[in-house]
């Protein structure tokens, strides 16, 4: 069983602490059955027994709120046992966030049902050629033709690209230029103009593709929200899941420290324990602080969500840079304490090595992570010192 302490500190409630308990105890039965040289076979999997056992519910909500705690201790709890079970847990609340949170309520029917019983599955489709983490400068076009609306354009690096059911995309409407004039739509897997047009292998494998958008016809009961709301809406989403990546990140480096602590403990160099040696001790030190100061910054920013805090912009960019930065330089010492074994293909070491580095670059690099964070400081400190100056 997983380190539970933490779910002592006061983020936490007790409807937490029983998920948590559940979904490890089942984690640890369950998902090392699951079968990975087929990865889309492997997700498909992995989404309908999360459906099956419960889980996935929790991916999204009919209500118009999501825990944001819940999804990050499920995506934690996921990442530490299997980061493709992670990956199916959160794309299937990534997918289908926009209709969580802005659907309607005859678009919250039709598919929430479905994905959080695991029976369908969802994608986000934001990212372009040429501008991924400027969202604003994206292209691809919606154009009003009476009772429809016509897509055309191209979605690339898209999660569940080629596996999902229902992909959530973002076009531009024309309403404003820049930020303003882009528009939400739900856009069914089989609809005619919708193509596969490739299949993207990355060093740890997942489902992803690039999408393209030939003449694509959606009614307009397709559109989330209103005309324009469409940046809004993707930053809204992004708001609530760009913690839950850190979380993944803080699983992560919890499975590495776990296997440090079994090598060190039961490895002997000239007659003692790795543990003995100061140096080492050192090592498993850095990690554990290394661990404790992620999930803080991860569940702080999840707490604020979940109590009201409109925003969350500057804590969960906070979140995601330090636990991702960091889980990579705990994995590393993991791996390099390993000596050989940690480079050797199919160790736990080796794998988390691969899984953990995508997570510093999709949902904003880390660099972007820092732009926010800065503008954010800096225009809470222009408005105090205006405040202070008014008064």
């Amino acid at each position: 069983m997983m380190d539970q302490s933490f779910l002592t500190w006061p983020f936490f409630e007790e409807k937490h602490r029983n998920l948590a308990a559940e979904l490890d105890a089942w984690s640890a039965a369950s998902l090392s059955a699951v079968d990975h040289s087929d990865t889309d076979a492997a997700c498909r999997q992995f989404v309908t027994i999360l459906g099956e056992a419960g889980f996935a519910i929790h991916s999204g909500a009919e209500e118009g709120t999501l825990d944001v705690r819940t999804l990050c201790l499920i995506r934690e709890i996921l990442a530490r046992y299997d980061g493709l079970a992670d990956f199916a847990f959160a794309m299937q609340g990534l997918g289908t966030g926009a209709i969580s949170l802005f659907g309607s309520p005859e678009q919250k029917a039709e598919w929430l049902p479905l994905t959080r019983a695991g029976k369908a599955i969802s994608a986000f489709a934001l990212t372009e050629p040429g501008c991924g983490s400027d969202v604003a400068a994206n292209t691809m076009s919606a154009t009003r033709n009476g009772r429809h609306y016509v897509l055309h354009g191209k979605k690339t690096w898209i999660s569940n690209g080629g596996i999902a059911d229902m992909y959530t995309v973002f076009a531009r409407t024309g309403e404003a230029s820049g930020a303003k004039g882009m528009s939400a739509f739900i856009v069914p897997a089989d609809t005619p103009g919708l193509e596969i047009t490739e299949r993207l292998e990355t060093i740890a494998p997942h489902p992803l593709a690039t999408l393209t958008f030939n003449e694509v016809h959606v009614p307009v009961t397709a559109m989330i929200g209103a005309p324009g709301q469409g940046f809004r809406i993707a930053m809204s989403v992004l708001d609530v899941f760009r913690s839950t990546v850190g979380a993944a990140a803080v699983g992560f480096a919890r499975r590495a420290l776990d296997e440090v602590l079994t090598r060190v403990t039961t490895r002997q160099i000239q007659g003692t324990a790795l543990a003995d040696r100061q140096l080492v001790q050192g090592h498993v030190a850095d990690m554990a602080l290394t661990v404790d100061a992620s999930a803080l910054l991860v569940y702080r920013a999840a707490w604020a969500k979940d109590n009201g805090t409109p925003r969350i912009t500057r804590e969960a960019a906070m979140a995601k840079l330090f636990a991702t930065d960091q889980a990579h330089q705990v994995i590393d010492k993991a791996v390099q304490l390993h000596g050989g074994d940690g480079v050797k293909t199919g160790e736990t070491v080796e794998r988390l090595y691969r899984e953990v580095r995508a997570l510093r670059i999709y949902e904003g690099a880390s660099d972007v992570q820092r732009v926010v964070i800065a503008r954010q400081t800096l225009a809470t400190h222009q408005r105090e010192k205006h405040e202070t100056i008014s008064t």
